[in-house]
């Protein structure tokens, strides 16, 4: 073999091993690459899907057949809008402390004590919402800013009917809330809930979600607080005048209270908040500063309310009523002809019974109204003709 031959077969193979290695390379790079691709799509999924969500078959139904899947879950967007939402309405929130003046005995008097509540500044001018129930009876009330500032406060006025209270600051406000439209809310949105529960963690936030609209709660005390917004957003003792806000930071609801048990049963009940409608609450502060006061019918008479098992005890020729038990001199209701001893049963027209108290029914009408009221005098029924008159509650 000559020399020439020698040195052309051993570029042959030397070629052909450079390729070779080439080929090596790449397939490996190749390989590489598909499988770092196929773990970070395998990590991604695992971190957002919990097995119970999976749609995918399980890996003996496969198919040949690759398909890919784009899945989203995040709740980055959420958590953003609550936090914008609380920045919003946060520095408007206030702490309210109230001094009750101490109880009277044959042996002296005891001390004074304190109680706490929540409340938002609703005008730069320095009103500020609560309950009637967080300052009903108070000596004195201080209102605490979101920075600490400590500012006595006026009370302008109250509504023990829808359990509202407007106060009045003398400083320059940090901020002031927007009510929103209470009309428009649905069950499922988002609800936010700031206040100062047990009156010493001032300004805490809770999410949740508007459960359910429209609920009555009866009071006990002869009326039902209407149209309330029930929602599990965590509410506790101290929360009571605080803000309920929605995702865009305004306010929907005052909260006022909480439900735990489900009754004799001994059932618990959690997650059972409530708040006044932000609608009423602008009605009602409205009458209050221009005012104020709360401006309602007034009937003129003492009643005691009848139900089913009174009327079964006293023999009564009705089920649902009230009884009246006096008669106010001057009053519409003497004007009327009203007397004691008279059964009402229907306002206007509603009928009284268990979901319709007589005060919820008066309240439809307005002062200076003439209505129809249907009377029980003894076993004989009749209707007469009333003018309401003006209570300033």
């Amino acid at each position: 073999m000559s020399w020439k031959r020698v040195v052309y077969v051993l570029f042959v193979v030397v070629v052909a091993g450079i390729t070779g290695l080439t080929g090596v390379l790449v397939g490996g790079i190749a390989v590489y690459t598909a499988t770092r691709q196929n773990l970070t799509q395998a990590v991604s999924i695992s971190q957002t899907i919990t097995p119970a969500q999976s749609t995918l078959p399980p890996a003996s139904e496969t198919s040949t057949t690759t398909q890919t899947q784009s899945i989203h879950l995040s709740t980055t967007d959420i958590q953003s809008d609550v936090i914008n939402a609380v920045s919003k309405a946060g520095p408007a929130v206030v702490t309210i402390n109230s001094t009750m003046p101490g109880q009277y005995t044959p042996f002296g008097s005891s001390s004074d004590t304190q109680a706490s509540g929540s409340g938002v500044i609703i005008s730069d001018k320095g009103y500020v919402i609560t309950n009637n129930h967080v300052i009903s009876g108070a000596s004195q009330i201080t209102v605490i800013l979101a920075d600490g500032t400590s500012i006595p406060a006026k009370v302008i006025g109250a509504d023990q009917y829808t359990d509202l209270a407007v106060l009045k600051i003398s400083t320059k406000v940090p901020a002031v809330a927007t009510l929103g439209n209470s009309d428009t809310l649905k069950p499922g949105e988002t609800a936010i809930a700031i206040g100062s529960p047990l009156g010493d963690f001032k300004n805490t936030v809770t999410a949740g979600v508007i459960s359910a609209t429209g609920r009555s709660l009866d009071t006990g005390e002869g009326y039902q607080l209407e149209g309330m917004i029930q929602t599990d957003a965590a509410i506790n003792h101290g929360n009571s005048g605080g803000p309920l806000v929605d995702i865009s930071g305004a306010v929907i609801g005052i909260n006022t209270l909480i439900v735990r048990s489900s009754g004799s049963s001994g059932g618990v009940a959690e997650g059972l908040g409530f708040a006044i409608p932000s609608n009423t609450v602008q009605a009602i502060s409205a009458q209050i500063i221009s005012k104020g006061y709360v401006s309602r019918p007034y009937l003129g008479i003492s009643m005691q309310s009848i139900d089913p098992d009174i009327a079964a005890a006293y023999n009564l020729p009705v089920q649902w009523g009230v009884y009246i038990t006096q008669v106010s001199s001057g009053s519409p209701a003497e004007k009327a002809g009203l007397k004691r001893g008279d059964i009402i049963t229907q306002v206007g027209s509603i009928k009284l019974d268990s979901t319709h108290p007589y005060m919820n029914a008066l309240f439809n009408y307005a002062p200076n109204q003439t209505i129809d009221l249907t009377v029980y005098r003894g076993s004989s029924s009749f209707q007469v003709k009333v003018t309401l008159g003006e209570n300033q509650s």
